[in-house]
């Protein structure tokens, strides 16, 4: 199911969004913006689940609170109106697009935090940043009030926790998840890829070339698993691991052996650019 492409309702105050009708279903693609192919496969998703007669709503924010201090908040790509234009040409019908000042009062004090699936990978590798993911989360269901939310499987963690905070509080939200999508070459695409240089990206596609030999070796150890990625990372003299795990899908912790549930997750860095990647173990 498709739309054509149309003018898109953009609000940018919180007033103006809780303000705004929809009596229809309405399904939210959560992005933080400089949007590429991956988020537009995001909103195809969204169309479908929405029906005849819903709305896509996507909203872009570029968080701090998922930032750590001295990274690439700052220097995190915003192109508005090629944002813009992408939501127009992919029939979005509304656009919420906040400040920051708007999302967060200077005195704010609350905050949303799951504590046990974001303990691990990405939570220990970066403090606070799922707690800054699950508060912008609940405060855009809050302010848009989606019957559905779409997640992309790259972020395999992300999913799973906002998965759990939907549960644990009761959001009357379906989480829909889509697979990863992926360049020619087999690199996720991920807005951070434009920090790259030309070197860095020629390398990256590395990952995924890892996680495939990995998952088709045929080894059930997770240790074993593990040494098949490492060794073809490795070949790329630029890429230096961060974390290499095999990993219960439901609970994310360390498995010793690859089964029906597992999943190998890697964080690799290129220089200062820190890419994601996963790949489900023992569906075959």
């Amino acid at each position: 199911m498709s739309k054509a492409a149309g003018p898109v309702k953009i609000l940018t105050t919180v007033a103006d969004a809780q303000t705004h009708v929809h009596a229809k279903r309405r399904v939210l693609v959560p992005t933080m913006g400089a949007l590429h192919k991956a988020h537009g496969e995001l909103i195809r998703v969204a169309r479908e689940a929405t029906g005849k007669h819903g709305e896509v709503a996507v909203s872009i924010f570029v968080n701090p609170l998922q930032f750590e201090p001295g990274s690439d908040y700052k220097r995190y790509p915003r192109p508005e109106k090629a944002d813009e234009e992408f939501c127009r040409s992919a029939g979005v019908d509304l656009l919420f697009r906040p400040p920051a000042d708007e999302v967060y009062r200077t005195d704010r004090s609350t905050f949303v935090e799951e504590t046990s699936l974001s303990s691990t990978l990405e939570g220990k590798s970066r403090p606070g940043h799922f707690r800054g993911v699950c508060t912008v989360v609940a405060k855009l269901f809050n302010i848009l009030a989606p019957d559905a939310a779409v997640f992309g499987e790259k972020d395999f963690q992300q999913l799973a926790v906002v998965r759990r905070m939907v549960r644990d509080l009761n959001f009357k939200i379906d989480i829909i998840a889509v697979p990863t999508v992926r360049g020619e070459d087999g690199l996720a695409c991920s807005s951070r890829n434009q920090y790259l240089n030309s070197d860095e990206r020629n390398q990256a596609p590395v990952l995924y070339k890892a996680l495939q030999a990995a998952t088709n070796s045929g080894k059930k150890s997770a240790s074993e698993i593990v040494a098949v990625a490492r060794e073809v990372i490795t070949e790329a003299p630029l890429a230096r691991i961060d974390y290499l795990e095999v990993v219960d899908a439901a609970t994310l912790q360390p498995v010793q052996s690859a089964g029906p549930n597992t999943v190998l997750l890697v964080a690799v860095f290129f220089g200062k650019t820190r890419l994601i990647d996963n790949m489900r173990l023992g569906l075959g």
